[in-house]
C-alpha cells in the first residue's frame, strides 16, 4: 500500500491556506506534518480524511481495498477527542466500532491496552484530558484500517502514555499499515519522515 500527495492545496473563504504540498508514505512508515500553528497541518489530515476539498493537488491511495475511497480505509483522530459527554467509554467505543466496520478487538481489551478498564462504566464526562484522549486513540483499535490519519495524538498525554502510544503506532507500522499525523514534537515511533507544511 502507497499514499500519495502531490501539489496538494488549499484555499478558504478564497484565500489560500497552502499550496504545493507533496508527500508519499508506504506500508510499514510514518510521516509527521510539522509546521506553524495555522499553516494547515489539520487541514491537510481533513482532506485526506475526506472531510475538505482541495483546491488542487492529487491523492493516490495505491493498493487496500480497490472498491473503497481513502476515507472508507483511514481512522481519522481529530485534535478533539470526539467524545459524547453522557456515553461511558465501553459504550463510545461500541459506537465507533459498529460505525467504522471492520471489528478487530473488543472494546473492553481495547480499553485494558489503553489503561481505561477501571473507567469503563463511567460517564466519559468524568475523565480527565488525558483519559479522554486515550479513549479516543482506542478508537484505532477496535476497527481494523490500514491508514491512520493523526493530529496531534499525543497531546495531554503524560510520558508513560505517550510510550503506549509508540508502541501501538509501532505494532500498526509492523503489520503494514501508515500513519499520517499532524505534529509539533517527536512521535517517538520508527520510520518518521518529517513534511513542512507553510513557510518555515
Amino acid at each position: 500500500m502507497r499514499l500519495v500527495v502531490e501539489n496538494l492545496a488549499c484555499e478558504r473563504s478564497g484565500r489560500p491556506v497552502f499550496q504545493g504540498v507533496s508527500f508519499a508514505v508506504d506500508e510499514g512508515e510514518a510521516v509527521a506534518l510539522v509546521g506553524r500553528n495555522g499553516a494547515g497541518k489539520s487541514t491537510t489530515l481533513q482532506i485526506l480524511a475526506g472531510l475538505l476539498e482541495p483546491s488542487g493537488g492529487s491523492i493516490l491511495l495505491d493498493g487496500g481495498h480497490d472498491d473503497r475511497t481513502l476515507p472508507e480505509q483511514a481512522h481519522y483522530v481529530g485534535h478533539r477527542d470526539a467524545l459524547k459527554p453522557a456515553l461511558t467509554p465501553h459504550e463510545a467505543l461500541g459506537f465507533w466500532q459498529a460505525m467504522l466496520g471492520e471489528p478487530a478487538i473488543d472494546p473492553d481489551e481495547a480499553l485494558d491496552r489503553l489503561g481505561l478498564g477501571h473507567a469503563a462504566d463511567l460517564p466519559c464526562a468524568y475523565l480527565s484530558a488525558g483519559q479522554r484522549r486515550r479513549l479516543a486513540l482506542a478508537r484505532l483499535l477496535v476497527s481494523d484500517r490500514p491508514v491512520w490519519l493523526l493530529d496531534e495524538p499525543t497531546s495531554a498525554l503524560d510520558a508513560a502514555s505517550q510510550q503506549l502510544f509508540a508502541q501501538i503506532v509501532n505494532r500498526h507500522l509492523e503489520r503494514g499499515g501508515l500513519v499520517v499525523a499532524a505534529t509539533h514534537g517527536p512521535l517517538g515511533v520508527r520510520e518518521t519522515a518529517s513534511v513542512r507544511i507553510g513557510p518555515a
